[in-house]
């Protein structure tokens, strides 16, 4: 594990308000020089810490206006279930984001498409057909009144 102080969080902090910020002006809001700050940054890149930058993307401009959360169970438990299925998640290009958890469910998945059409296909003719699949539940999201990922 990496252990960050006070500088190095308020680094953090910056870099993720804005990923696109000087190192002139991260290094002023810190309160560092710009040399001491960019040894800052480059280690905790080379670390790990920061594994990247990223654009926010409007999806609607993008023509994709539906969002779900769908928990998925597994018919079998065994690490290879869960490999395969995780194998054909990787290659559905709706699915944004996979997480395997703990509870009733084995997955969490975000799905982003077109629209409801669009879902529907992804569900029935996609999701519905993996062999390792049990059970499909869908929530749609009406609106996000937080999201940290934009």
């Amino acid at each position: 594990m990496t252990t960050i102080d006070e500088f190095d969080e308020r680094i953090l902090q910056e870099l993720k308000a804005n990923g696109r910020i000087s190192n002139a002006e991260l290094a002023g809001r810190i309160g560092l020089s710009p040399s001491a700050c960019l040894r800052r940054v480059q280690e905790l890149e080379r670390s790990g810490v920061i594994k990247g930058y990223g654009a926010i993307i409007d999806n609607s401009l993008l023509g994709i206006g539906f969002t779900a959360y769908i928990t998925v169970g597994l018919s079998v438990h065994t690490k290879k279930s869960q490999n395969d299925f995780e194998k054909a998640i990787v290659k559905s290009p709706e699915v944004r984001e996979c997480h395997n958890v703990t509870g009733s469910f084995e997955y969490i998945l975000r799905v982003e498409t077109k629209d409801l059409a669009s879902y529907k296909f992804f569900h029935t003719d996609v999701l519905g057909t993996l062999p390792q699949v049990n059970s499909i539940s869908t929530y749609v999201v009406m609106e996000s009144a937080k999201d940290e990922r934009q």
